[in-house]
């Protein structure tokens, strides 16, 4: 019983201590206890975490220990991957997710988001020459709420036959989402976008459809554009400041009121009292 739980207490320090070097290396201080370091990461707080444990993880190659910093390899980034997953932990391990809160009106839809294969999500990982992110929150989570409102309306071409309208006996049309009557949430989610593309222009409205909804890549925007090299990032930061705009207008600032004119004196005018 004493050696389980002793496994088990290793087994959570392993996993606190790769959770926490995943976002930035920390520097290496002696802890409080005898046989403890302490990783420090600066804002991001400090963790204790036993000398053996950190030991065990640089000879598994999942922690890089050089003089007096801590940083973990790309196994650890793996491994960390597959502790936190509770489904398909192998498969996780590949993947970057990220959970966003998207406000739709008085509606709050959780949403994830694949930030290696998401265009739109490696974009809002890079940064500029001053260190600042290249996307606002803003413009990230307007170009999110495009795309789930796009994929809720059925508006993505379907790629196979439409067995489900035979089996129900429902009648086939000639619409984009294969013809299947739409729902009202899908009628609402097809308003929304329409809205949404006709209030940033048709200059800007195809890039965003193609990069946020289709998932197109930027090399292959601007080939089929005829763009040059590295612009369509720059066309889709303004398009997604327009749709923010959009989505969350400014506030508008009140201007001062004046009481109204009750009556024009000419000279010399003199009220009279009753």
């Amino acid at each position: 019983m004493a050696v389980y739980k002793e496994e088990l207490r290793h087994a959570r320090e392993r996993s606190r201590c790769l959770r926490f070097l995943q976002k930035g290396e920390a520097w290496l201080q002696p802890g409080a206890k005898e046989g403890s370091m302490l990783l420090d990461g600066g804002e991001r707080g400090t963790v204790s975490i036993s000398l053996g444990v950190l030991k065990a993880l640089e000879k598994d190659d999942l922690v890089c220990l050089r003089e007096d910093k801590a940083a973990v390899t790309a196994a650890g980034i793996a491994s960390a991957r597959r502790l936190a997953a509770k489904r398909e932990p192998f498969a996780s391990q590949h993947r970057e997710i990220e959970r966003r809160v998207i406000k739709q009106g008085a509606e709050k839809t959780i949403i994830a988001a694949t930030l290696s294969e998401s265009p739109l999500a490696q974009l809002a990982n890079r940064r500029t020459r001053n260190g600042e992110p290249f996307l606002t929150i803003a413009e990230f989570d307007a170009g999110e709420k495009l795309r789930a409102d796009y994929t809720r309306a059925q508006i993505m071409p379907r790629l196979s036959a439409n067995w489900m309208a035979s089996v129900t006996g429902r009648k086939r049309g000639n619409g984009a989402g294969g013809g299947v009557e739409l729902t009202e949430a899908a009628v609402g989610a097809r308003q929304r976008v329409d809205r949404a593309l006709e209030a940033v222009g048709p200059e800007l409205a195809g890039v965003l459809v193609d990069i946020c909804c289709f998932l197109k890549g930027f090399e292959q925007v601007e080939i089929e554009r005829g763009w040059p090299v590295r612009s369509a990032k720059v066309v889709l930061k303004t398009a997604l400041g327009a749709l923010a705009r959009h989505y969350e207008p400014p506030a508008r600032k009140k201007r001062e009121t004046h009481r109204p004119i009750l009556h024009w004196g000419a000279q010399n005018f003199r009220p009279k009292l009753a």
